[in-house]
């Protein structure tokens, strides 16, 4: 609760006649802010904020049906859906923040986005286990992925926890598919000692983003497709070093260059998956075609932190 203030505790910050007014006395108001970072984006927001309405001259219908869209980003965010993320994601934003606070040297691999989906609820698993937790489908293509975790200065690193999610070929993850078994298609694995992990999970496919909503509307208007690339998600952590967090793409998929998201943010996140059908996958039960992929991660060092999750389950 606010207490009423003293009168000689209140700064006047004047009252506006002209839209460069109001900027200047809001900015003023803001100027008492205690915390130096949060006094700096705040400024920053109004600055900016105040110019694009200006600069569009928005009108009254128009604001309005901004608040509303606002509004409805909230109304939409679920326990299983983050539409404010999606919102973020589609407008550039999510790749934007990402890249501006993941450093990497070009010989190492590239960030992406965190995306909607990650969870900090996934099961841990032994190293080999099929994350695919769904009874097998037709067309339905194994993938086996392997790879190593490495320091800057090639350390292997044992221990590293490698979290990987993804949807299934039908487009969908599990917290938005209640036929497909809970925790399906993500996981958790530790390198061994000598930095190696593997896990098998089946092939991913491109698919839509959720378009129920404001989102959907937006794509619409702006006559985009709501596609995302086939991809697998990874957070690969370890001690004193820097969380990477990145995409994987097989390098044949259509939307590549048209990621509705721009998750695909360089080149070498477009990897080869190559197909196998030789008899000789590293499960026994599989006997007809699989995929394999290949990926090693180099992590820099610092301070280790996991992402939040976007979502409650």
């Amino acid at each position: 609760m606010f207490e009423l203030p003293n009168k000689d505790d209140i700064v006047p910050h004047g009252i506006p006649k002209t839209p460069d007014d109001i900027t200047e006395i809001v900015l003023k108001a803001m100027s008492h802010t205690k915390d130096e970072r949060l006094r700096e984006i705040l400024i920053s927001l109004v600055r900016h904020l105040h110019a694009f309405g200006c600069d569009v001259k928005l009108n009254d219908e128009e604001f309005m049906a901004a608040i509303n869209a606002v509004t409805r980003l909230g109304h939409l965010t679920r326990d299983r859906h983050n539409e404010t993320m999606v919102m973020s994601d589609a407008l550039g934003f999510s790749t934007l923040v990402m890249i501006l606070n993941q450093a990497r040297t070009v010989d190492q691999i590239s960030p992406a986005l965190l995306g909607p989906f990650y969870s900090r609820k996934d099961p841990e698993y032994t190293l080999g286990t099929n994350i695919s937790r769904d009874t097998p489908k037709e067309g339905d293509i194994p993938l086996f992925v392997s790879g190593m975790v490495k320091s800057r200065d090639g350390m292997t690193l044992p221990g590293a926890l490698v979290e990987v999610w993804h949807a299934s070929p039908e487009g969908l993850y599990e917290n938005q598919d209640d036929s497909q078994p809970p925790m399906n298609l993500r996981g958790k694995f530790r390198t061994d000692g000598q930095g190696r992990y593997h896990f098998r999970t089946i092939r991913p496919a491109s698919y839509p983003i959720p378009t129920h909503g404001i989102v959907g509307d937006m794509l619409r208007a702006q006559n985009r497709h709501p596609f995302r690339a086939a991809h697998l998600h990874f957070a690969v952590s370890a001690k004193d070093h820097q969380t990477l967090v990145t995409q994987i793409f097989p390098k044949d998929d259509l939307f590549i260059e048209s990621d509705c998201v721009f998750g695909v943010t360089s080149a070498d996140l477009a990897m080869d998956f190559p197909m196998h059908d030789d008899g000789q996958a590293p499960d026994p039960d599989v006997r007809g075609r699989y995929c394999t992929l290949d990926v090693d991660f180099d992590l820099s060092p610092g301070v280790s932190r996991l992402p939040e999750s976007p979502i409650d389950s």
